[in-house]
Parts: C-alpha cells; structure tokens; sequence
C-alpha cells in the first residue's frame, strides 16, 4: 500500500515516534511518502532525523507560485469540488485561532497535496496532530486526493477541540487515532456519538531490539534523568522546586531545551542546585540511551501530557518511573510496581516521592524496572501497532 503522511514540521527531536511508525510500516513492506509543510527550525542532531530530513518533500519550499498553480489546476478542474473545500477552508478559519487567511494556505497546501497523492499513486493519507496537518489532509481529500485519517495525541488538541474543528475533522475522516483510551474519551466527548466507532487506539510504539539489552542498574548514589522540552506543561520547574524540598542527595539530568530555559537555570541557581542538575540540551538518541542507562529512574512531573515516549523508553531500558496521575500515564505505569505516581502540580508530594525513590532498596528498583520493561514491551512493540493501524487503513 502506498502512504503519504502529511505533517507540519518534520523531523523535530521530539517526533522520535512519527519516525518509528514510518519506518515499522515500510519494513512492513507499505511505500511511505513523507510530506511536511515546512522543516523543522532547529538543528538536528541525531543522525537518524537528518536520513528522515532528506526523505521528506517540504510542500512549502515549493514557492508561493507552484501552490498557486496547484489551486489554478484544482479548481479548473472540478469548481463545484473546489468550492465546497474552500468554503469549508473558510469556516474552519472563522473557527479557528489563526484565521482564514490561514486556512485559504491551508487550502493551497491540500491542493498541492492531493496532486502529489495522485500523482505517486497514494492509497490514503495519514496526519499526525488535530492541527494544521490533518487540516491539509482533510482539504486534500475534499479535494480528490486519498481517503485520510490523523492521529491526535495531545494534550494541545485538548485545550481547542472548537478552535481545531476536531468534531469536523473526525467526521469527515476515514478513522481518526487516539493513543490512549484516555485520548479516545476525550476524543468521543467532542465527535458525533455517530463518530465514536471511528475512534481507534494505535499506541505509540517501541522497536524492542533497540532496547534488547538493558543496561544494569548501576549502584552508587541515586540518579534521575527527565526528557523533555523545556515548556510549562513538561513540569521542570516543580522539579527543581521538589528538589529543593527534598532531604536525600539526587542528581537529574535534564535532556531537551526550550523558552523556559533560562528561567530554569535561575530556579537550579537561586536553590544552590548547580552540583545536582545538569542541563543538557537537545542530544541524539544514543546519548539519551547512555543517560538512561546511568540513571536509576525517569522523572517525568508534566502537567499535561499525551503518553510520553520518554516513559516508554524509560521502562524499556528497565528503570522505573516517577510521573504525575495525568492523562495516559497511568494505563501504562502502574503506582507501586514500575515506578510511582504523584498528583501533578503537587510540589511537596513529588519531593517526598522522590525522597522515597532514593531511600528505596537497589534490589526493590531493580524489580520494579524489570516489571517495568514485561509491561512496555508487551503493549507498545510498534511493529503490532504498525501492523494494526495499517489493517486500519486498508
């Protein structure tokens, strides 16, 4: 079957997920044509985001011209077929945040999209995000393009399920994703209850021989590691606040950079933290590998989440995990036997949980990212869940 995915920005450090999904369908023997709107803005550091970078066809490099000329051909071929797409385009601009400016690009977009679908032979099309991407998609197939569908993780389509016109989204989708039971309830509280058994959970998934030889849990003094952007809902600056609070000597190191950066270096200095956080920025993938495997545990105090990969990877890489009660998290991490779980914003909660964790016997944490490993592996082997959202597209 030939795919086209259509994306926003692509690759990004923190899409790590999109990559695997791609590449377990083609080793599944599925064509996947790989178009973003745009490339990412920031640099790439792992080798394997820069092989996706020259895979990928960026739409809006195409100049402002050829997307004209792809409207130009789109309407002159089938007005009544353009018309309906634009109005549309239109309504969901009013909705919207950004405006029907926006959405008339959009448009362009879609129609430039819908040719190369054509043109490449493509069975359908897939969207990653409730945003401007499965707009594009949904546009493309109006405008004849292939059937399409997106998966939506959150928790940003959450706060703007109007905004985004989810509920319009849904509809005229051939089956839209959810990651979680949690994401597919939020999903069905704004899709028509006619909608809801398009509602499909596709998990993000792991490769397991990338994780087939987890690193021994080292011994010495306790260490975390968190990944993440530095924004608001990743939660780093409670746990900083946390650490401050705490009575046990932990060391985190943080991975991933953001515009809560700077703020986040005054939090470690004015609390005297500079000997117990490091801060590493963006790094590749074996770097990220090699903090896990000296780390005793992942600490992820997010506000807000989808399910985070990180915690997946954690788990497979056998460490337990510290993460709030939020969204997906708990279908995954169980309070108690992969790791533990705090209510989210809860300063002095996360402290003494983490106090609790570095107290914790090296054999206990041993057991509990064993069990932590059984559990992931079980249920986010993306090699199923590629194989399932393909039976989904056929």
């Amino acid at each position: 079957m030939k795919i086209a995915y259509v994306l926003n920005t692509y690759p990004q450090p923190s899409q790590s997920f999109i990559r695997r999904e791609i590449r377990a369908l083609e080793a599944q023997g599925h064509d996947v044509l790989r178009m973003a709107m745009r490339a990412g803005d920031g640099p790439l550091v792992d080798p394997q985001d820069v092989q996706e970078a020259g895979k990928t066809e960026y739409v809006l490099a195409e100049g402002k011209a050829e997307l004209l000329r792809a409207v130009w051909r789109s309407a002159r071929g089938d007005l009544a077929q353009f018309w309906q797409a634009a109005k549309t385009a239109l309504v969901m601009g009013r909705r919207s945040e950004v405006g029907r400016l926006r959405h008339l690009i959009y448009l362009a977009e879609a129609a430039f999209v819908a040719e190369r679908c054509r043109a490449e032979g493509v069975a359908h099309t897939h969207a990653h995000f409730g945003t401007n991407s499965a707009t594009v998609a949904m546009l493309s197939t109006m405008l004849g393009g292939p059937k399409f569908s997106f998966t939506v993780h959150g928790p940003e389509e959450y706060d703007a399920p109007r905004a985004l016109s989810l509920d319009s989204k849904i509809a005229q989708s051939d089956f839209t994703v959810a990651i979680t039971q949690f994401g597919r309830s939020q999903l069905s509280r704004w899709a028509n209850i006619d909608d809801w058994d398009k509602i499909k959970v596709v998990h993000c998934g792991l490769e397991p021989e990338k994780f087939a030889n987890p690193a021994p849990m080292p011994d010495g003094p306790r260490r975390m590691v968190a990944i993440g952007r530095l924004v608001e809902q990743k939660g780093q600056l409670a746990l900083i606040k946390a650490m401050a609070r705490m009575t046990a000597d932990v060391h985190v190191t943080l991975i991933g950079d953001g515009e809560l950066r700077p703020m986040i270096e005054a939090e470690i200095a004015r609390h005297g933290l500079k000997d117990r956080v490091t801060l590493t920025g963006w790094v590749d993938e074996a770097r990220v590998n090699a903090e896990l495997a000296a780390a005793h545990a992942l600490v992820m105090p997010s506000f807000a989440e989808g399910l985070p990969m990180v915690v997946m990877e954690a788990m497979a890489a056998a460490r337990p995990v510290i993460a709030t009660y939020i969204a997906g998290t708990p279908e995954l991490v169980q309070d108690g036997k992969h790791g533990w779980l705090v209510p989210a914003g809860d300063i002095e909660a996360l402290a003494a949980t983490m106090d609790t964790f570095a107290a914790a016997p090296l054999k206990k944490l041993i057991k509990m990212g064993a069990d932590a490993r059984t559990r992931v592996l079980e249920r986010h082997n993306i090699a199923a869940e590629a194989a399932k959202l393909a039976a989904h597209m056929r």
